[in-house]
């Protein structure tokens, strides 16, 4: 089963490092993902999301504000 996750943020920094952690994350795992990185503020906005980075896996907001940790991930996708 292939999970659906979402990065939201306007594209800084943090929000790379995010996606980037996600992705080597879910590879440690053997978990197959699609990876969507989500910019636009409405869009974002209608997840609720206040503070950026935040972290949407299968349509579930798992995530918001600052840098997640590793094992944080690998719950969110196991």
């Amino acid at each position: 089963m292939t999970r659906e996750v979402k990065v939201l943020g306007p594209g800084c920094k943090r929000c790379q490092t995010t996606a980037e952690m996600v992705r080597a994350e879910a590879e440690r795992l053997g978990v197959e993902i699609t990876l969507e990185k989500v910019t636009d503020y409405a869009a974002i906005a209608a997840y609720g999301i206040a503070a950026t980075p935040g972290v949407v896996v299968d349509g579930k907001v798992v995530h918001a504000g600052g840098l997640p940790k590793a094992e944080a991930i690998g719950g969110w996708l196991a």
